[in-house]
């Protein structure tokens, strides 16, 4: 008899099954705020793929969860739990406005761009760093240093906006404009180069160095020695030192990895879309991504569906406030809520009936 769940189930039925789940609570609270299910479900879909403009932002939005996700899941896979993707996406935003600030007025942009992005990954791996550190040789627990990393990271971000890069004679924290040379490309004015004609949106070529981001992340988890090295190191930290596998190592380079990705934020927000620094351009990316993660099994595939799922939910979101009377932001933000409760704190609820359900269905069709 099988006692375990096929992995189909496991990362696809049981997913879909909190989701729908969500969606029925959802509906549920809709309902109960004067307006129906169907209709706000229509107009969801409509406001986040219907048309070129929507689908752009819904990709603009999964690309930044698509980094903060790949940052919690490298980390998961090393038994870690990092909080802290918004704090190295702050910091890693931070990268890319000093090199870009610094270097675009000296450098070509062909090469300003490249630094840019290199940039924001050290920072972000940097602002890892400690905390990865102080677990593996103090044995201070990731979740707490991150935390605390997080709001750092904030009075930093704070004290440089209002103190040092404001540019002169504002008052408003925000630097002067990144020069245009160092701009990510946007993805409407690329496909107009080559003839082909779409609503302008925040879409840029970030969503490309994220398609990369998922690959290396694959190759790295499933397909190095070091991928391998970080499953045991999380699996069992026992077995891996027994393998010659060195803990400590394992989990400082595993947060610095974490941290780069989650860095790697700022290319999307301040190389393409604001193309200055300012203060709280993450938007709580960071911590979405957790639930992105967990929705994904910690797989590259999975973090890219779960994504577009939350990317659709922003953009939709936004739609289903200026249509209907009674749903505000604060209910959207309620229906967000429940997708991220179902698939991420109650994302094994449904575990134990579907390996029931399985369990009998093999014994009937062994009989």
């Amino acid at each position: 008899m099988s006692r375990e769940l096929p992995r189909w189930i496991d990362i696809g039925v049981i997913p879909a099954a909190n989701i729908l789940l969500a969606f029925l609570v959802a509906g549920l609270v809709v309902l109960v705020a004067g307006e129906n299910p169907l209709d706000a479900l229509s107009v969801l879909l409509t406001g986040a793929f219907g048309y070129d403009e929507a689908i752009g932002y819904t990709l603009y939005y999964a690309t930044n969860l698509v980094f903060t996700g790949l940052a919690v899941a490298v980390a998961f896979h090393a038994g870690l739990f990092n909080i802290g993707g918004e704090g190295q996406a702050y910091i890693g935003g931070l990268g890319a406005g000093l090199a870009a600030l610094g270097l675009a007025g000296i450098l070509p942009g062909w090469v300003v761009i490249p630094v840019a992005v290199a940039a924001s990954g050290l920072f972000g791996a940097a602002w890892a760093f400690l905390p990865g550190w102080l677990q593996a040789h103090r044995g201070s627990h990731v979740v707490i240093t991150t935390i605390m990393f997080n709001f750092l990271a904030s009075a930093l971000m704070v004290h440089l906006m209002v103190n040092v890069l404001i540019q002169p004679g504002q008052m408003s924290p925000e630097s002067r404009e990144i020069a245009s040379i160092a701009w990510m490309p946007f993805v409407h004015e690329v496909l107009a180069g080559i003839g082909i004609r779409v609503a302008r949106s925040p879409l840029n070529l970030s969503i490309l160095w994220a398609a990369a981001a998922c690959v290396f992340v694959w190759l790295l988890i499933y397909r190095s020695r070091w991928g391998y090295a970080i499953r045991t190191v999380g699996h069992n930290e026992a077995a891996a030192i027994y393998a010659g596998i060195d803990p400590k190592k394992v989990v400082v380079v595993t947060m610095c990895i974490s941290g780069a990705l989650a860095g790697f934020v700022g290319v999307n927000e301040i190389l393409g879309v604001q193309h200055r620094l300012l203060l709280n351009f993450t938007a709580g990316y960071g911590f979405t991504g957790i639930a992105v993660a967990l929705m994904g099994r910690a797989h590259p595939v999975g973090i890219v569906l779960a994504s577009l799922l939350f990317g659709a939910l922003y953009q939709g979101g936004t739609e289903l406030d200026f249509e209907f009377d009674n749903i505000t932001r604060d209910l959207v933000v309620v229906v967000q809520g429940l997708v991220i409760l179902f698939s991420g704190a109650l994302a094994y609820m449904m575990h134990p009936l579907a390996l029931w359900l399985w369990r009998r269905w093999h014994r009937e069709d062994m009989a």
